[in-house]
């Protein structure tokens, strides 16, 4: 599945997450790109059901999980939908940005990092 959109800043021009892959890519207008595994997006899936409803958003370890769908919500954030049933994550494009993990970002497993909402 791929979605493609115009952007500035931290929003994403293309998104792309493979079928069979573990992975979701994107591009960024900032000309950025990332490659995040399913195992740290489900992680730090931000909904109130996985978070609870105030303070920072954690990495919570969940049962494997494949990623299904994604929908565009307003121009703002991507909600993904899992292959455990999950599908109230609305993942905002700053977030996202966040759990880039390439070297050229600083870090190489986001898992123990905490992210204000």
């Amino acid at each position: 599945m791929t979605l493609k959109a115009s952007g500035q800043g931290t929003a994403p021009v293309e998104v792309r997450a493979p079928r069979g892959a573990d992975t979701l890519e994107i591009d960024w207008a900032d000309g950025h790109s990332a490659v995040y595994r399913h195992e740290v997006l489900r992680g730090f899936c931000p909904c109130a059901h996985c978070q609870g409803h105030q303070g920072p958003i954690r990495f919570l370890a969940a049962a494997p999980a494949q990623l299904e769908d994604i929908e565009e919500v307003g121009s703002y954030a991507l909600r993904l939908s899992w292959s455990d049933g999950h599908r109230t994550g609305i993942y905002s494009f700053k977030l996202l940005r966040s759990l880039c993990c390439c070297p050229s970002c600083g870090s190489d497993d986001p898992t123990g990092r905490v992210f204000p909402r």
